[in-house]
């Protein structure tokens, strides 16, 4: 019985691409049939053309066009909105370069394999993290924070005794379920004695890990494309997920950093290649620009009042001719001042008290020298720079010095993942 809901309301969606293209070995054209049949679409017919060009060919003299020997291959495929949308985020990471359209004509993506630099097709194991630390469910809450402060590490997956994974528990999840009292980024630049206050106060919790850890876990397969599941951490706003195997055991963990070390290798973009009007292209394209600043000689009191207007937990410094000489973290503001004064900040940071009388300017707490760029430079120049220096944060800064804007690998992770219209 047809499809009554695509007789009422439907789409048509075309997929242009290169009779060459492949995917995982095998024609992006096959492979695209499979994923869209997998995945119930109606139905999909493969068009092959007898000449044509794309982006990338070219006009050799003014009489004579070269036509490209790799013939173009059009897909159609009808079915619901729904169908069509949902097919969208599956097939859009297989097509390094081509044309998505969909009725009336509205570009789904008309994209430049150096705007997606990422290598989409490689299977997730081979970018994933094998060595991981986990947690059980029945832990107390207070050995799991006792690991994420030894290890520095703010995400746990919780596996059972046969390695299924059954939950996860961040700093945040902490936070807001077993009265832990800051993010992991502070609590490991404390004093050791107020970190062992804490931990005996956690003693006497009756909580488990399995109280407070989240039950819907978004994982991926280690044998999915690495585009696919890159996309998947991106919409859900995720930094790091758990990667499991045919059977669900816990096998790695993806992170945004082992994705990112993946498109630091790609190959710069050649001098006669255009990119698509409107394409993402540079950090000015996705920096934020609302970064507030602070000056060299601004106080604790004023820094902590800019940390809290601001919602951020990061200020640039700038000097008296606005160029930016620094950064500063909330995390740094603590570890910085005296042990003495750490309760004190805490609690003014919490918004249950003024900050402490401490001595201190922006000038002492700083991290000087921050990694800097001009708004021109590629997002996969962006990359590199970042992955090589070991930086989380990219400082965007003017001809003169003056800061612009701020990117940092979610940014960047976002904008070489998700595909951008003009």
């Amino acid at each position: 019985m047809p499809d009554l809901s695509i007789q009422r309301q439907a789409q048509r969606m075309r997929i242009y691409i290169g009779e060459n293209d492949r995917w995982q070995g095998k024609p992006l054209y096959a492979a695209l049939l499979e994923t869209l049949k997998t995945m119930g679409i109606a139905g999909a017919t493969v068009v092959r053309g007898v000449a044509g060009f794309g982006a990338r060919s070219r006009i050799h003299t003014a009489a004579i066009l070269r036509l490209s020997e790799d013939l173009p291959l059009v897909i159609d495929v009808v079915d619901s909105p729904a169908q069509i949308e949902k097919a969208l985020e599956v097939i859009v990471p297989m097509v390094s370069e081509g044309l998505i359209t969909v009725e009336e004509v509205r570009v789904a993506q008309y994209t430049h394999r150096y705007l997606h630099p990422l290598p989409a097709d490689k299977a997730v194991a081979e970018a994933m993290t094998r060595d991981v630390l986990t947690l059980s469910p029945d832990l107390p809450v207070q050995e799991a924070w006792k690991r994420m402060l030894e290890s520095r590490i703010k995400v746990f997956p919780v596996v059972d005794g046969q390695r299924l994974v059954v939950g996860i528990v961040t700093d945040e999840d902490l936070l807001e379920r077993a009265g832990v009292q800051q993010r992991l980024a502070v609590a490991s630049r404390l004093d050791g004695a107020i970190v062992k206050e804490e931990l005996e106060r956690l003693g006497d919790s009756p909580l488990r890990v399995a109280d407070v850890m989240s039950r819907s876990v978004v994982t991926a397969r280690d044998d999915e494309p690495l585009g696919v599941v890159s996309a998947r951490m991106v919409k859900a706003g995720l930094k790091r997920l758990p990667v499991v195997d045919s059977r669900g055991r816990l096998v790695g963990m993806l992170s945004r950093l082992d994705i990112l070390h993946q498109v630091a290798t790609a190959t710069p973009l050649a001098a006669h290649e255009a990119l698509p009007s409107g394409s993402a292209a540079t950090v000015r394209d996705v920096m934020n620009p609302h970064v507030p600043t602070v000056q060299l000689g601004d106080g604790l009191g004023l820094l902590v009042e800019k940390f809290l207007q601001s919602g951020t937990h990061r200020l640039i410094v700038v000097d008296g001719e606005g160029k930016a000489v620094g950064l500063i973290s909330d995390s740094d503001v603590v570890a910085r001042v005296q042990p003495a004064h750490q309760r004190g900040l805490l609690d003014a940071f919490r918004r249950r008290g003024a900050p402490p009388a401490a001595e201190g300017s922006a000038r002492e707490l700083m991290s000087p020298e921050p990694l800097t760029t001009p708004p021109d430079r590629s997002l996969v120049a962006a990359v590199q720079l970042m992955m090589a220096e070991g930086r989380k944060w990219l400082v965007v800064v003017d001809e003169g010095g003056k800061p612009l804007g701020l990117v940092d690998r979610g940014i960047l992770l976002r904008a070489i993942t998700l595909r951008y219209e003009g």
